[in-house]
């Protein structure tokens, strides 16, 4: 007899950002003569740059001439892009990666979701609370996280780890051993980052209880702080309890042509002494195809000398607009944080409104599109996340128009 997947009967509702767009359809249907500003998901809005124009360009002739056209990549990457990324991201920084520990995709989305597949279903996940929901969701279809408790808002079987205003947006190390840590930082959603002490301490953790941390450095490049790492291979120990996750799509304004990758160490295996590194290279090679040969050479542009510059100067334009969301909304009285080494800002709603109830107002009053707190984790609620990946106009009339409800 023919059944559904009964884990994905456990996700609540539909994923949260698809919520949010069906509501603000509506609202555009009803009032179709109103301008509406999203801050809401975290899409680019700035063209690609120069560098990345010409690579694309050049990559694509090449595969409109018989003697340099390309069918599949390499499942694992292209050498070229490979050595580009671990000499500008990793040993340039310190870190003892290699070239072949790199597994370039499709993005860093794909491979949070399809990551948790290499780990034994009964694995325990540490999740910070709030937190980038496709970390819980790719879980809850493993069957990893039991039932979820709607009044709770949260998973029976999920170690939330709490990060708030009253512990400065770190988590703290839980009571319960974890066997899988997920840690974004530069967070997604808080837009905080954490210090190289605390992610040591995190680091030490896994190795002592031999947990592996999936650490997300998708904003990265937004780090202005000295004491911020760019990657957790920059702590002692890493190697042998970590696995990083990459995007070009925030930092290149690649969210509509796709690359990412993924680093396991040949030292990182689990209890039995299997190396993970053979398994994500046997899933990669199973159920994907390679990012194609066009993406990866606009991802290489991305370090050249004129790459470098002009993505520089992209991350400014955003941080520029997340100043200017955070001095608009200080001065018009709200409690705000992040924003400093990442695009996001998280405020607290005022007068202790619902997340939710906070959308609908700021949608309604001033055509404004936020992200409710509620939908990044039980500790979400009483927060709102705005994004700076706006255009500057769209941002100052944005942050104008809250200041006047």
């Amino acid at each position: 007899m023919l059944k559904a997947n009964a884990n994905y009967l456990n996700l609540p509702g539909s994923y949260l950002f698809s919520t949010i767009s069906k509501k603000v359809a509506a609202y555009k249907e009803a009032n179709p003569d109103r301008t509406v500003i999203s801050l809401g998901i975290g899409d680019v809005t700035q063209p690609l740059s120069p560098a990345i124009l010409k690579a694309l360009h050049a990559a694509v002739d090449e595969m409109g001439a018989r003697e340099t056209f390309r069918g599949y990549a390499p499942d694992l990457g292209y050498g070229f892009l490979r050595t580009a990324i671990a000499e500008n991201d990793y040993r340039a920084r310190g870190c003892d990666i290699a070239d072949d520990e790199i597994f370039v995709s499709d993005g860093a989305k794909s491979d949070s979701g399809n990551i948790q597949e290499i780990f034994d279903e009964k694995c325990v996940i540490a999740v910070c609370d709030p937190v980038y929901p496709v970390y819980v969701d790719s879980n809850v279809m493993a069957g990893r996280t039991g039932l979820y408790n709607e009044n709770a808002g949260r998973f029976e079987n999920v170690i939330y780890m709490p990060c708030t205003a009253e512990n400065g947006f770190s988590p703290s190390l839980p009571d319960k051993t974890p066997d899988i840590i997920y840690i974004c930082s530069p967070n997604n959603p808080t837009g905080t980052a954490m210090s190289r002490k605390d992610l040591q301490e995190w680091v030490d953790y896994a190795n002592k209880n031999h947990s592996v941390i999936i650490y997300d450095a998708a904003y990265e490049a937004y780090i202005s702080e000295e004491d911020i790492p760019h990657s957790i291979y920059e702590c002692e120990g890493a190697r042998t309890c970590a696995i990083e996750i990459h995007s070009f799509s925030k930092n290149a304004g690649f969210t509509g042509v796709r690359l990412g990758y993924t680093v396991i160490p040949k030292e990182l295996k689990d209890a039995d002494g299997v190396a993970l590194h053979g398994l994500w290279a046997r899933r990669h090679g199973t159920k994907f195809n390679g990012a194609p040969y066009i993406q990866q050479r606009a991802g290489a542009a991305v370090y050249t000398p004129e790459g470098k510059a002009e993505i520089k100067a992209l991350v400014s334009y955003y941080m520029e607009n997340a100043k200017v969301i955070l001095e608009a909304l200080k001065e018009a009285g709200y409690t705000v944080y992040g924003g400093v080494n990442a695009p996001y800002i998280w405020l607290k709603t005022p007068d202790g409104v619902k997340s939710w109830e906070f959308f609908e107002r700021l949608l309604n009053e001033a055509g404004v599109v936020g992200t409710p707190g509620a939908g990044f984790g039980p500790s979400g609620e009483g927060y709102f996340r705005l994004t700076a990946f706006g255009t500057h106009e769209n941002t100052k009339e944005a942050v104008e128009r809250i200041k006047k409800i």
